[in-house]
């Protein structure tokens, strides 16, 4: 039986005030990446509430929760920690106390992302409430240490819990629009070594950080040649970080320390990154080391389940199932084209496509720029508009490969 797609919107609608209310009791809950744990649990309780099939928090601490129990398993996914608030300064409202008017709800995780998983939690309750169950399985992801390290949540539900979905959506802030690939990136070293002597005598020793300085300006031209991709756009660098050794101020520094922020596009490899640095004459002559950053650090439950930090690129063809799925549900709903696009950010989608090959597509309520932003904001009509969607979805998706 097809969904009346008139009734899927009346019902977002009518969640609308449930939804603000859930979002903002996430957002008044601190949860930066490695300290989730309250708010996975408010999220278990809101789950529970609206009549999940299902409801578990994994080792990770991930929540997973079920609705239906057909073959096919869907997924839909939001990251549920956030980054820091910044400056408190530059807050015009607490960032956890936050603010709501009749349009917009402003705080810490507003759009990215915990608005993605409040309209997902009531769209599982439109399901029930118009029984549009089917064949399929829905897998609802409040997932952990995103901001952290982007798609290792994913890395462990995959490899270690063994769950596979025949495609999966980010909600992600996407303006409401559907995304269906993203740049990759990676995190780089770049060090070089000297040896420290008195700074009344520099000569005596060897600057690290005067090694470093041609490096810097060679990285400045690379950035110029990398590779470009007609739809993913080019890939770029930059560098985030130095760090330095030195006895003292009176010293010559003995180490150097870079980090790099390298974006890839489609057909980049890390390997093809860390070569391009290595073959610059500045690093051959300074004899620097070039390498991958790891990440190791515990998730709230206890866990360590260290990765390098390598996020691949990734891009879902136009006339996949999955992606025809989320268009076609759009105009049944909204009676419009929509907008596919692309997301300048990175996501899970990391690892759900660009590590382990499960299609992946996105539609998220919140805009991409209001992602660690203060005063971060999202838009109650997108909440709304979201709910309906990923309600729609799962069916729109069971007919699509129906037609087969």
């Amino acid at each position: 039986m097809k969904p009346d797609y008139n009734k899927i919107l009346e019902r977002a609608e009518y969640y609308k005030a449930d939804i603000s209310r859930f979002l903002r009791d996430m957002i008044a809950i601190p949860s930066e990446s490695c300290n989730e744990k309250d708010v996975v649990l408010r999220i278990k309780k809101e789950m529970e509430h609206v009549g999940f099939d299902k409801v578990e928090i994994d080792p990770m601490g991930n929540i997973l929760g079920y609705i239906g129990k057909g073959k096919n398993l869907i997924a839909m996914d939001a990251h549920i920690d956030t980054v820091g608030i910044g400056n408190p300064d530059n807050w015009e409202h607490d960032p956890y106390k936050g603010f709501e008017d009749e349009k917009i709800i402003i705080g810490r995780g507003a759009s990215d992302q915990e608005g993605g998983m409040a309209s997902m939690v009531y769209a599982g309750k439109i399901i029930k409430d118009l029984g549009l169950e089917d064949d399929y399985t829905l897998l609802i992801t409040g997932t952990v240490q995103e901001e952290d390290c982007d798609g290792l949540c994913w890395q462990y539900i995959i490899q270690e819990s063994r769950i596979r979905p025949e495609f999966v959506v980010s909600t992600e802030p996407t303006s409401c629009r559907i995304y269906r690939g993203q740049r990759g990136r990676m995190e780089i070293k770049v060090e070089t070594k000297g040896v420290s002597c008195h700074g009344s005598a520099p000569e005596r020793g060897d600057n690290a950080i005067f090694k470093m300085g041609p490096i810097l300006n060679d990285l400045q031209n690379l950035q110029k040649e990398l590779k470009t991709d007609d739809f993913l756009g080019k890939g770029t660098l930059t560098v985030s970080e130095i760090f330095f050794s030195s006895p003292s101020r009176c010293a010559v520094a003995d180490g150097c320390i870079i980090s790099i922020d390298r974006r890839l596009t489609r057909g980049e490899t890390f390997e093809g990154a860390l070569e391009e640095i290595r073959a610059l004459g500045s690093v051959k002559s300074a004899g620097a080391v070039v390498s991958m950053y790891d990440y190791d650090r515990p998730a709230y439950t206890g866990l360590v389940y260290p990765t390098e930090a390598y996020f691949p690129s990734w891009v879902l063809e136009q006339d996949h199932d999955a992606c025809k799925s989320l268009v076609m549900a759009y105009k049944n709903l909204f009676d419009k084209e929509p907008v596919v696009d692309k997301w300048t950010f990175s996501t899970n989608g990391v690892s759900i496509m660009g590590r382990y090959g499960i299609p992946c597509i996105g539609f998220g309520p919140g805009h991409e720029d209001q992602a660690h932003a203060p005063n971060e904001k999202t838009w109650k009509s997108e909440l709304v508009e979201a709910a309906a969607m990923y309600a729609a979805i799962p069916s729109m998706y069971m007919e699509t490969i129906n037609k087969r």
